[in-house]
C-alpha cells in the first residue's frame, strides 16, 4: 500500500523537523520534502514531484502562507492544503479558509489530532477543529435567501458536509456516483463555491446543519 506524500513548508527548520520526525511515526504518510519558504516550495514542486498534501505555515518570508495558498490552488488544485499555524484569530482563519484550504491546526495541537486531521483531509473531507467550526459559523450566519435548492440537493449537501466520502453519499441517497458527482457541478455553480469546503460553508451558514 502506497504512503500519502506531504510536504511541509515553513521557516523554522526546527519545527519542520520535529513535524517529520512525528509524521516518520505513522505508517502511511511520508515526507516528500521540506521548503523554508513559499516560494521556495513553489520551485521545487511539479507535475511529476507533487505531494498530496501541504502542511504550510502562514508567516513565512518572500511569499505568505495565504499567497503561496492562491498559488497552489490555481497551478495544483488538487493538493490539498492543511495550515499549521500559531495564528488562531477569526479573520486569519476564515481568510485563509475562503482560499480552499481543508483543514486548519494551531501548531500546539496534540499529535492525535494532528493525525486524525491527515486521515480526513486523505480521504478527501475537511478538519476544522471547533474554534475553526465557530468562526465560520459566526462569519456565514446570514442565510442566502435568494437561492433556492430542492431537497435532493439539500439532502446532498447536508451528507457533503460529513466525514462520507462522495461514493458513500451516492450509496446513502441510493444513486449513481455520476449523479453525485452532477448535484455537486450543479451545487458549485448555484453557490457560486469551488470546493467542498465552500459546500460546508454554505450549509453552515444556512443552517442546514449543526455544529
Amino acid at each position: 500500500m502506497s504512503k500519502t506524500s506531504i510536504a511541509l513548508v515553513d521557516d523554522h527548520r526546527l519545527f519542520r523537523q520535529g513535524i517529520a520526525s512525528l509524521i516518520n511515526t505513522f505508517s502511511d504518510y511520508e515526507v516528500l520534502f521540506e521548503a523554508g519558504s513559499g516560494e521556495e516550495f513553489c520551485n521545487k514542486v511539479s507535475q511529476k514531484f507533487k505531494p498530496k498534501i501541504v502542511l504550510l505555515d502562514l508567516n513565512m518570508p518572500t511569499l505568505s502562507g495565504q499567497q503561496t495558498s492562491e498559488w497552489i490552488r490555481k497551478n495544483h488544485p488538487d493538493i490539498y492544503i492543511i495550515v499549521l499555524s500559531m495564528d488562531g484569530d477569526a479573520e486569519t482563519v476564515i481568510s485563509m479558509i475562503k482560499t480552499g484550504i481543508k483543514g486548519y491546526l494551531l501548531k500546539d495541537s496534540d499529535p492525535l489530532e494532528f493525525k486524525t486531521a491527515l486521515d480526513a483531509v486523505t480521504n478527501d473531507n475537511v478538519y476544522f477543529p471547533p474554534f475553526a467550526a465557530r468562526y465560520m459559523a459566526e462569519s456565514f450566519n446570514k442565510p442566502d435567501e435568494n437561492i433556492k435548492l430542492n431537497n435532493r440537493e439539500k439532502d446532498f449537501l447536508k451528507l457533503a458536509s460529513s466525514e462520507l466520502t462522495y461514493k458513500e453519499i451516492a450509496d446513502k441517497m441510493c444513486v449513481s456516483s455520476r449523479t453525485v458527482d452532477g448535484y455537486r457541478d450543479t451545487l458549485f455553480v448555484k453557490l457560486n463555491v469551488k470546493n467542498r469546503v465552500g459546500l460546508v460553508l454554505y450549509a453552515i451558514k444556512n443552517k442546514l446543519i449543526e455544529l
